[in-house]
């Protein structure tokens, strides 16, 4: 089932979300296999980042190598974990809805 994460990022700047992003398109492998759509906002505070994940596993897999190189970067994680909710379906243009049948 799909999972939307909804994290909120105060003090990190746009330049280093960035940064971050272009160090892990630079890593070998596909880190950001199985994510259907990525949204970065900045505000006043830091920058928001909205995700929509293929799986929980996904999502867990992406952590294991973001949160070290953000920690190397220097980004202050100060937030706690991002707000995770399954989706009870979710629409992309041009690709088929998918519904998971369950309400929560």
């Amino acid at each position: 089932m799909a999972v939307f994460v909804h994290a909120t990022l105060p003090g990190v700047t746009a330049e280093q979300y960035d940064a971050l992003d272009k160090e892990l398109r630079a890593l070998p492998g596909d880190h950001f296999d199985g994510c259907l759509s990525r949204v970065c906002t900045a505000t006043e505070s830091g920058v928001e980042l909205f995700d929509l994940w293929e799986s929980p596993e996904a999502v867990e897999k992406f952590g294991r190598v973001m949160l070290p190189l953000a920690g190397r970067l220097g980004l202050p994680m100060t937030s706690g974990p991002p707000r995770a909710v399954e989706t009870h379906s979710h629409w992309i243009p041009g690709v088929r809805p998918r519904t998971t049948g369950r309400t929560r």
